[in-house]
């Protein structure tokens, strides 16, 4: 992508109400094994129904003036449990349980045995996706320290071990979905942010392992949590300058609702910076004037060519007639600032 301020979104995109429950999926923990009672489509028809409310999801995005498409995440129960669950050594039919970022206990994967990738997860999606956009596109995974988060550990001798185990499949799956196409493959790593004293022990050696030969742009996504979940939001990351010392090119964080202080971005140098802009805690869209006055916000500590402009972390969880105006919005900002910088 050479184009100035690139638009992209995080990754999800509400589900259409024929497709999920929405208020099941609202009222519970985001699911870390599976749960199917939440699709209300009967399981013969899903794929083809997934497929659909992808390409709804690639529709809204290109109406709305976004630069670099996801699928819409329209095929997941939650950003990591497709992938989570996919694995071989986890024992799905007998899920152990580990807190969430909340506090709350959740049912997870049990790893009962070796972490392998046993056959492509994803490879698909990236397949359709390119297919059906002419525009660069972006696909996300769950990261290997917050799916080790995300589990019962009853096989590894400890927690380094079973997060390179996840690194590792979280490799073979990254490298394939570049050879499917896909032009920038995000890692999802929420729990970096939540667990910050595990993640200065395992997170960087963990993130450069799952990234280790993986050609073209990658980054990696931090977020507070869900604004549907968590409210309150601190200034400032736990967790994000170490993060200079990974592999990947992009970092993406979010600002608007936290409205974060921005000096953190001069410890990241030499990285591309995915600036979350969108506030997902307010229903209502953002003015174009307001999304372009977050932008030039992290002009101070990152030059313009290195900024792309997003929404905040769980777009999933709004209505899609808020989710679409706000994407507008983000394109009609990074627009006005564009002109800007490019004196056009």
């Amino acid at each position: 992508m050479n184009q100035m301020l690139p638009t992209t979104v995080v990754g999800s995109y509400p589900q259409p109400d024929w497709l999920l429950d929405r208020e099941n999926l609202k009222g519970r923990l985001p699911p870390r094994v599976r749960a199917r009672e939440i699709w209300r489509v009967a399981e013969p028809l899903l794929e083809q129904a997934q497929d659909d409310a992808t390409l709804i999801a690639i529709r809204d995005q290109e109406r709305a003036g976004i630069d670099i498409i996801s699928d819409g995440e329209m095929r997941r129960e939650s950003y990591s449990n497709r992938f989570a669950t996919a694995l071989s050594g986890v024992d799905i039919d007998h899920p152990g349980s580990a807190l969430d970022r909340t506090g709350h206990p959740n049912p997870v994967p049990r790893v009962a045995g070796p972490i392998k990738r046993s056959r492509p997860v994803e490879v698909r999606d990236v397949e359709f996706l390119k297919r059906n956009t002419a525009r660069p596109i972006k696909i996300t995974m769950p990261g290997p320290f917050t799916m080790a988060q995300q589990a019962q550990n009853d096989f590894y001798k400890n927690e380094e071990e079973l997060i390179l185990a996840y690194a590792a499949a979280v490799n073979e799956e990254a490298k394939d979905l570049k050879a499917a196409g896909a032009d920038i493959i995000q890692l999802d790593e929420p729990y970096l942010q939540a667990r910050p004293e595990k993640a200065k022990l395992y997170g960087v050696k963990a993130i450069n392992r799952a990234l280790e030969g993986v050609p073209g742009e990658t980054a990696v996504h931090l977020c507070f949590g869900y604004a549907h979940v968590v409210h309150a939001r601190p200034s400032g990351y736990s967790f994000l300058p170490e993060l200079a010392a990974t592999i990947a090119s992009q970092i993406s964080i979010e600002t608007a609702q936290s409205n974060l202080d921005l000096a953190v971005l001069k410890s990241l140098g030499g990285k591309r910076i995915i600036l979350g802009v969108i506030d997902l805690n307010d229903p209502a869209p953002e003015t174009p004037e307001v999304v372009a006055s977050r932008i030039r916000r992290a002009f101070e500590y990152v030059p313009p060519e290195c900024i792309i402009p997003a929404p905040d972390c769980g777009m999933k969880y709004i209505a899609r007639a808020a989710a679409f105006a706000k994407l507008k919005a983000l394109a009609e900002g990074a627009a006005i600032v564009r002109r800007e910088v490019l004196g056009k």
